[in-house]
């Protein structure tokens, strides 16, 4: 999942409810055959059956420019929808729409050359005019982009010379921004069909979509115009949506999937045997934790939330629900990111102190709390152990399990006590500027020292402010911080080309292929 952003929402399809299993199963042969069709209507030399990926959570929407879900770029990103750059495995940033680009001495100023041969997926062509449209929409009042604060907001100026020429004046210098320019939320949409990109979007990529299945799959084929259509090797994929463990687990044994996107870590040791899957481990920016609504008292006492940091032992949630696949973090922030402190020894587990804190802010024990858990593994797996944690210090949390549709309608909507979530973007401290954002924290100062972060242009200082920022959120105990995970995936042997490591949530499927 993703976490950080106003969701958008989908129609309701009342109608797939009532399908019986015959129509569902008639309805998705249906789709395969429309996908494969429009698959084999653009041959070429390397052409390959498609792949079919799990992923736990399905998308609400297809247009990651203004959606929530980590899932929509999961699915779009690279192979629908492209931007001006590209974030390789390793975190670093490469051309893509932008074939070069030049940055002014003070780093204010970015002169980006786009590709002459890109056409969207109805023939036209893609010049800066679509991506001044596009960077305009996101900056507009009322934009739900979720790096509207970290990346449009600081774009003073948006200049097109020449129809493939982009020119971005920042307020400020931004040494991230060719990293938040290759992220999902800076993709470019067609002009003319950005407003049904929910539901239909039609960008650049190699492919385009051909069905969606709601509550089962996504089909994508290759797209006539791509430039890289005939490039890529698969003829396309389907995304299945799977969350329940088991039904993962009897999807694999029976073969159905060829690649797992974070697959439960402690079922993965029964398939490491497996002489058709191989078993891949990587790292990722992940932060997971337990989110604290500031709006409820008692949560606005940093007394108690940092009783309910003290009461939860990181480690120990690490090896009982991840099977040790996970580092123990202290702030919004994970190994992964440049200047990253260890800030876990802050609040060590310590029942008794837990208790303490909780006596001194006036807490009645038990406090009843109602802990929301999105149906994703580590929350399915976790809610208990964390609600065992709290019950040691007199806190009983309430489970409640939820569709994806009901979290963010729900606890991202602020409607919530406390709720077990990974945020999986890079570099996303910003939304603790933001006092509307769904757990409500309000803090001037830590709004004015991010201030000081974004204007401040010597390295040094900037790196001194950026570990001041991780402090700031620890000593607050803004939320009880858990882990970072590592991500496991589950492949398919043949299948090459597949992610280790996420820097950024994407799967591109225009480099897997079939050996």
């Amino acid at each position: 999942m993703s976490l950080s952003y106003p969701p958008c929402f989908d129609p309701p399809q009342p109608a797939t409810a009532l399908l019986t299993r015959r129509e569902s199963i008639a309805r998705a042969a249906a789709l395969w055959a429309a996908g494969t069709a429009a698959a084999q209507a653009q041959p070429s030399a390397g052409s390959q059956r498609p792949a079919t990926l799990n992923l736990s959570l399905e998308p609400n929407s297809l247009d990651p420019t203004v959606a929530a879900a980590a899932a929509v770029g999961e699915v779009v990103h690279y192979n629908v929808l492209e931007g001006l750059t590209r974030v390789e495995e390793n975190g670093s940033v490469s051309p893509l729409l932008a074939e070069s680009w030049q940055a002014s001495p003070d780093g204010r100023a970015f002169s980006f050359r786009l590709r002459p041969d890109v056409r969207f997926h109805d023939g036209s062509a893609l010049d800066a005019a679509a991506v001044r449209f596009s960077f305009e929409r996101a900056q507009a009042p009322g934009s739900s982009n979720k790096a509207r604060r970290a990346l449009f907001d600081n774009i003073a100026a948006i200049e097109t010379p020449h129809a493939h020429t982009v020119t971005l004046t920042l307020h400020r210098p931004d040494a991230h921004l060719l990293f938040r320019l290759g992220e999902a939320t800076a993709v470019i949409l067609h002009p003319a069909s950005a407003a049904q990109a929910a539901s239909a979007p039609v960008g650049t990529g190699p492919y385009q979509v051909t069905g969606w299945q709601r509550g089962h799959s996504i089909a994508l084929a290759r797209a006539p115009h791509a430039r890289a259509a005939q490039q890529v090797p698969l003829d396309g994929a389907v995304f299945r949506f799977i969350h329940d463990l088991q039904a993962r687990e009897a999807a694999l044994e029976a073969g159905e999937v060829d690649l797992f996107f974070q697959f439960a870590t402690s079922s993965v040791r029964r398939f490491r045997g497996d002489r058709r899957y191989q078993v891949l481990i990587g790292n990722s920016s992940g932060k997971g934790m337990l989110a604290l609504n500031h709006r409820r008292p008692p949560l606005n006492d940093v007394r108690v939330r940092r009783a309910i940091t003290h009461a939860i032992d990181r480690e120990g949630f690490i090896r009982r629900a991840l099977d040790g696949h996970g580092t123990a973090i202290g702030s919004h922030f994970a190994p992964t990111d440049a200047g990253y402190l260890h800030m876990q020894s802050l609040y060590p587990y310590d029942p008794a102190r837990a208790r303490a804190l909780l006596r001194e802010a006036g807490v009645r024990t038990p406090l009843r709390l109602q802990l929301a858990l999105p149906p994703v593994p580590y929350a399915l797996l976790g809610g208990e152990v964390v609600a065992e944690y709290l019950a040691k210090v007199g806190i009983q949390a309430e489970l409640r399990r939820m569709q994806w549709h009901e979290w963010l309608d729900g606890p991202f909507r602020g409607d919530f006590d406390i709720t077990l979530i990974n945020h999986v973007e890079p570099l996303d401290y910003l939304i603790y500027t933001d006092p509307g954002y769904y757990f409500g924290y309000d803090s001037p100062a830590f709004r004015a020292l991010a201030e000081q972060h974004a204007l401040a242009e010597h390295p040094r200082a900037r790196q001194q402010l950026f570990a001041q920022l991780q402090r700031h959120l620890a000593r607050d105990a803004v939320n009880a911080w858990i882990f970072t995970p590592d991500l496991v995936t589950v492949v398919r042997k043949g299948l090459r080309g597949a992610w280790m490591n996420y820097p950024i949530f994407a799967h591109d499927i225009g480099a897997l292929w079939w050996e």
